[in-house]
This record gives structure tokens, C-alpha cells and sequence, in this order.
């Protein structure tokens, strides 16, 4: 009888999969896609290290989806939300040109420890995107900066068949679908929302504030926010 493939190598063929991935964009938009850019070597070898160490099982587990990568964050390591100092730990890697929102992080660290450790949280929840490959566009001084699926309505028309087909494709993981949560609770929770309204991917999306939100306007309501983290993802 085969061996049966364990969550973190479903994950990795999948992100082998999006190295292929070719999308026609409108006009100054543009993908940005680690598993084929000039890291895509130190890329492979980073999610190959932190997937083994956190997902060499055949757990089901919750989904928890970001709007799209950062350019300069999960676009150059190809492992979404983590820090670039966590993951040169897990492989011995390091990352060039590596840039993540530190108050976002620690936010996102301290609800990983309350929850029990980084083994326990990706023991029960995989971590993604709506539209998990980066998005750049060229702003009116032709610099090229962060830019979301849903902010532009020919951008999400040309990204919703690769969406949606990455979505069916993370679920087949072994992802609960009973409850999905979303960071962003309000474009990327919107635009979500409405996708499932038609393809019935999950019985419910929780929203829950972006770390940035949190960290940027609201630091003196943290401990709410944590408290409101902790509350949706240990609910049965």
C-alpha cells in the first residue's frame, strides 16, 4: 500500500505547481511569483525546511488566508506570514532583500505562543492567501508597489480563475472547511465573502482585524484584538 502524501508535501507540489503559473494581467500590474524569481533555489530549499518541520503529518486543519502576498515579505520567502529571522532558524537560510512589518510580525508571533507554540498553531491551522503569489503595480511616479487582488476590478477578473482554483486545491490538503478565517476584516473579507457565496468553499468566514490595523491604529486595543484572535481560532 503507498505511503500517503502528508500535508506539508501536498504543499510543496502545490507551490511547485504555482512556479508554472503564467496570468495576463491589465496594464501595469504584475505577478510576483518566488518559486520561479531569481531565489526560487533558496526558496525551495526555506519551504521544503519549515513544511517538513510543521506539517510531515496527515492532520486536517483550519485555513487561515491573507489577501496576497507582500512584495518584499512572503514574495521573496514563499512562506506565508513568517519572518525571515524565524525561518533562516528552521533551514539555516538567509534571506537577501527581505522586508516584513515588524509590529505586524510580533503581533501575529504573540497570538502563535498564546495559542501554545508554533507546533501546536501549525499542528491545527496552514496559513495562506486569497491569491497566493505577490501583486506589484506601477504607481503614477513608475515605482512599483504592493497592490491587493480586490482594489482593481479588471486585475480581480483576470486572477479569479487562478483563485479560485488555488482555493479548491489548498482544501484538497485536508482542510476543514466548517470555518474559514480571513485577516483583513474588511476589503479581503468583502471580496471572500463573495467567492464563496458561489462556490460554497466554507460554511463560514470568520474576520478578524490585519495585524497592521491593529499595531498602527489601534496599539492601545492589542490585548482586545489578541484576545479576539485567540477566541476564533480555539473555538471547536
Amino acid at each position: 500500500m503507498p505511503k500517503q502524501e502528508s500535508f506539508g508535501e501536498r504543499v510543496l507540489a502545490f507551490y511547485s505547481d504555482l512556479s508554472k503559473t503564467v496570468i495576463e494581467l491589465p496594464e501595469n500590474f504584475k505577478i510576483i511569483n518566488p518559486y520561479n524569481g531569481t531565489q526560487s533555489v533558496k526558496v525551495a530549499q526555506i519551504t521544503a525546511a519549515f513544511f517538513q518541520k510543521y506539517f510531515n503529518d496527515t492532520r486536517q486543519r483550519r485555513l487561515i488566508l491573507g489577501s496576497s502576498p507582500a512584495r518584499k515579505g512572503t514574495a521573496i520567502t514563499g512562506v506565508p506570514f513568517e519572518d525571515a529571522f524565524h525561518l533562516q532558524q528552521i533551514s539555516g537560510i538567509a534571506m537577501d532583500d527581505f522586508y516584513i512589518s515588524q509590529s505586524s510580525s510580533n503581533f501575529l508571533y504573540e497570538v502563535i505562543r498564546e495559542y501554545g507554540g508554533s507546533q501546536q498553531f501549525y499542528r491545527d491551522f496552514y496559513m495562506s492567501f486569497v491569491c497566493p503569489l505577490g501583486l506589484a503595480k506601477k504607481s503614477k511616479n513608475g515605482h512599483e508597489v504592493n497592490c491587493n487582488y480586490y482594489e482593481d476590478k479588471a486585475l480581480e477578473q483576470s486572477l479569479r480563475p487562478f483563485i479560485v482554483s488555488s482555493l479548491k486545491q489548498q482544501i484538497s490538503f485536508g482542510i476543514d472547511t466548517s470555518v474559514c478565517y480571513c485577516i483583513g476584516s474588511g476589503d479581503n473579507f468583502k471580496a471572500l465573502q463573495k467567492i464563496n457565496h458561489k462556490y460554497h468553499f466554507f460554511k463560514e468566514i470568520i474576520p478578524l482585524e490585519h495585524p497592521r490595523f491593529i499595531t498602527q491604529y489601534h496599539p492601545q486595543k492589542k490585548e482586545l484584538y489578541l484576545e479576539k484572535y485567540l477566541t476564533a481560532l480555539m473555538r471547536k
